[in-house]
């Protein structure tokens, strides 16, 4: 819509342009005629300036939106052939020097109005109709005027023939400028989908990491409750007996232990609903490594079962990072998961160990996950963060963690990649240092 009104725009100045050259040209032909021809004709420049003040007026009018464009070259038309013949038979009629100026009329108007056929037809007809009269009323020999009009009936078809032309280009730059338009629309839609799918993909991924934690999430909750409810029967019991055996300390300890184990299953369920919740790609500029860890820590230890099986070594004062907090927890998320059940397949069985560190490097921080399973075939390595692609029992893994991770990191400028140590397998992750927040104003 802005594209049509600043074009049509451009055409009323266009058109209001034409008037007022066609204004200038009349004063500057009247000029030059009164300096070439003495005394000077009164009536001739009265007519004139008639219309050239009617000629600006109609270019005032075109510009401000107040004279159709249509209108306007009809108008135009009429009032040029009758500024031209009163110009003619005021300077000598068939014999005016000015007499040939019918022949260029037609491609006049065809300038001032290119976008339509009428004006010209009208303005040239007229002018050829003037053309047998003037000649008929000078009494020109039939011959003359025979071959005056089949001259004009020339040029009056091709100043038709070239305001067909024009028009037919710009219908066809019209064209263009709509399927340009249709095309960036177009585009506007499938990128636009493209981040609905992206999202949604996002989401389905987070889903199944939120799967993968459920047979833990029943153990750790059914820890915490089962004493919860013990605590809870024990207190029962007491205040049904007739001597109350508990003293205030005791009492304390007791509903002390019920009440942590209230609040581990509120932060079970907090981090689990936080982290399973949509959410667009770019909603966080800015993540802080230190409570991202924290929370993927505590999310995986649902799945772990064991408190010390992630350790973390985080240098003191880590920068935020140019990544969103949920996106840094879902990537570290899914490489404790994946740590996890590198270990578990080793054989003999041995105690998961999964060590986190983090240390400010130049321009961003170097974050490693590394575990003590047994590494990376040479063979998958170079496919390992390839979509799709997964080394998992089918019905245990989608394919898409790994790509998602490297995504999200790639889009924050930053890098991910994974390697073999001694003792299992590391990834590691260069992330972009955040840009410093603006201090908030007093």
């Amino acid at each position: 819509m802005m594209a049509d009104t600043s074009g049509l725009n451009a055409l009323l100045r266009m058109q209001r342009g034409n008037y007022f050259i066609g204004a200038g040209c009349l004063v500057a032909g009247l000029l030059l005629h009164c300096l070439v021809v003495q005394p000077f004709p009164v009536m001739l420049i009265g007519f004139q300036l008639v219309w050239t003040a009617i000629f600006m007026l109609m270019g005032v009018g075109v510009g401000e939106g107040w004279l159709p464009m249509k209108w306007a070259g009809v108008l135009a038309a009429i009032i040029g052939f009758v500024a031209l013949t009163s110009f003619i038979l005021l300077s000598g009629g068939t014999k005016s020097p000015y007499f040939n100026v019918f022949v260029a009329l037609p491609f006049i108007l065809a300038v001032f109005s290119p976008d339509s056929r009428l004006p010209t037809l009208l303005g040239g007809g007229a002018s050829l109709v003037a053309i047998i009269v003037l000649n008929m009323m000078a009494e020109v020999p039939a011959s003359k005027v025979i071959l005056q009009v089949t001259s004009f009936s020339t040029f009056l078809a091709m100043a038709l023939l070239g305001t067909r032309m024009y028009r037919r280009m710009l219908d066809a730059q019209l064209a263009a400028q709509e399927e340009r338009l249709q095309a960036l629309e177009q585009l506007a839609e499938s990128e636009r989908l493209r981040g609905r799918a992206e999202l949604e993909r996002a989401q389905v991924e987070r889903l199944v990491l939120v799967g993968q934690l459920a047979s833990g999430v029943a153990h750790e909750v059914n820890n915490p409750l089962a004493y919860v409810k013990a605590n809870l029967s024990f207190l029962q019991r007491e205040m049904r007996g007739e001597h109350w055996t508990l003293d205030r300390e005791e009492l304390g300890a007791v509903l002390g232990e019920t009440q942590q184990g209230v609040l581990r299953i509120q932060q079970i369920i907090t981090d689990l609903r936080g982290f399973s919740r949509a959410g667009s790609l770019g909603e966080d500029e800015r993540g802080v490594l230190e409570e991202a860890l924290s929370e993927a820590k505590r999310l995986a230890s649902v799945r772990l079962r064991e408190e010390d099986a992630v350790s973390l070594e985080l240098a003191p004062e880590l920068p935020a990072v140019r990544l969103g907090q949920r996106h840094i927890v879902q990537i570290l998320l899914n490489l404790l998961l994946n740590a996890a059940d590198a270990v578990e397949s080793v054989l003999p069985e041995r105690r998961p160990h999964i060590k986190v560190s983090a240390r400010p490097v130049d321009g961003g921080v170097r974050l490693q996950v590394e575990d003590n399973g047994p590494g990376i075939p040479p063979d998958v390595l170079p496919r390992l963060f390839d979509p799709f692609f997964t080394t998992k029992p089918p019905g245990k893994g989608t394919g898409l963690g790994l790509a998602l991770c490297r995504d999200y990191v790639a889009r924050a400028g930053g890098t991910l990649h994974a390697e073999n140590h001694s003792n299992g397998a590391r990834f590691v992750l260069m992330l972009p240092a955040a840009p410093e927040a603006p201090a908030a104003r007093a």
